[in-house]
């Protein structure tokens, strides 16, 4: 076994294809990394309509789904002529990263690459390891803790090194889920503001008003199964797991905030879910965001907010399932409605990237790291059996201690 395959102890690592300082598993690495380039690691989505079964495959593979119900999920695509918005905006996000890497003065190149279409995970790999590059640090496009969001792209990693078979010659770090760093949050605030000020002036009752508007903060619905096991095993996040106390916390600290920039007593919010697939019989996260909705006219109120704060940018599950359906399920309710806009390539969010990286690549002690909740930092290391997939089981991962 080569050095660079050993811990800092000199003993055989506990994490995947992991840098030396994050081999021995520690929860936070204060040790700097030499790091030689950025892996920007996105979901995927099809860009014509001839990709859009063939993606629906990809995304859905080892599930047993039915061609009929593919073909369910492809109207959606079918709408926006078979191209998800998910790749041209992770194009503008990787550009922009560049743009602030150069203006820092910061040679990190960025490969990006995705989990279910072209280009792929293990193509940015190659092309990295082809450019003299040994040392990554992973950006997965999401925040949260869970299977689908954190923990599958630690094994996309594994896989990207096993299909490369650059195993023990590319090690692969990954940057702490950033739910609740200030980058991440602080476009949520500020869309949040405009859209109440937004609703407010349509509502035309001045201050009072705000009353009779509710927040909906919108996130992916995940089985039950796999929200329970998000996050550390050894500690107890209540129902919902890591996953739903990391929403809770971050949309707590937005509504706050956007509140005292409006000069609000408070505003009034929720947590609802979207984009459930499941089978009727599988019990998911809920409420469902448009049967809640449906209630709200009862309890008295005139408007929602909806604040996609599960989601990094503008992708088919936003423009489909808050801009269409949830957007008509507040028309058919009676509601004014607005959806406030997600990070995308805000400023704020890219600084806080590199920030992010930064942290890693000098080794930022954990109690200088930002973070707005009680939650984090976050591990730069996920601990063992986080975010476990009860159907497929462990795979190898890379950026935690296995399993």
């Amino acid at each position: 076994m080569s050095a660079e395959n050993l811990g800092s102890t000199g003993t055989p690592p506990r994490v995947l294809a992991a840098s030396p300082p994050a081999a021995d598993g520690a929860e936070h690495v204060a040790t700097p990394v030499a790091y030689d380039a950025i892996l920007l690691a996105g979901f995927g989505g099809p860009e014509g309509q001839d990709d859009v079964i063939p993606f629906l495959k990809n995304v859905t593979r080892g599930r047993g789904i039915p061609e009929e119900r593919l073909e369910e999920v492809a109207h959606h695509y079918r709408h926006f002529g078979g191209v998800s918005p998910i790749n041209d905006q992770n194009r503008e996000l990787k550009a922009a990263l560049e743009a602030e890497l150069a203006r820092r003065g910061i040679d990190l190149p960025v490969y990006w690459g995705n989990r279910n279409w072209d280009p792929y995970l293990a193509d940015a790999v190659q092309a990295a390891h082809d450019d003299g590059h040994r040392a990554l640090l992973g950006i997965a496009t999401s925040a949260y803790s869970s299977f689908s969001s954190c923990r599958q792209y630690r094994e996309d990693f594994a896989l990207a090194l096993e299909a490369t078979g650059l195993h023990g010659e590319v090690t692969i770090d990954k940057v702490r889920q950033y739910f609740d760093h200030p980058g991440f949050v602080e476009p949520f605030i500020e869309a949040l503001t405009d859209g109440v000020r937004d609703l407010l002036a349509q509502l035309g009752d001045g201050a009072d008003a705000a009353r009779d508007i509710r927040v909906l903060f919108a996130t992916h619905s995940i089985p039950t199964s796999d929200a329970e096991r998000s996050g550390p095993r050894d500690r107890d996040f209540g129902e919902g797991g890591a996953y739903a106390a990391q929403h809770l916390a971050v949309s707590e600290i937005v509504a706050a905030e956007a509140a005292r920039a409006l000069g609000l007593d408070r505003l009034d919010w929720e947590l609802v879910y979207q984009s459930r697939s499941g089978p009727p019989t599988q019990p998911w996260l809920e409420p469902d965001i448009n049967d809640r909705i449906a209630e709200l006219p009862a309890a008295g109120v005139r408007a929602v907010a909806i604040v996609p704060v599960g989601f990094l940018s503008d992708h088919m599950e936003v423009l489909w399932d808050l801009d269409n359906e949830a957007t008509e399920s507040a028309e058919e309710a009676g509601l004014l409605s607005v959806r406030v806009a997600t990070p995308g390539s805000h400023a704020a969010f890219v600084r806080g990237l590199v920030d992010l990286v930064l942290e890693r690549r000098d080794g930022t002690p954990p109690a200088e790291r930002p973070a707005l909740t009680e939650l984090g930092p976050w591990f730069d290391v996920c601990r063992p059996g986080c975010c476990e997939n009860v159907r497929a089981g462990f795979k190898p991962a890379v950026s935690g201690v296995a399993p």
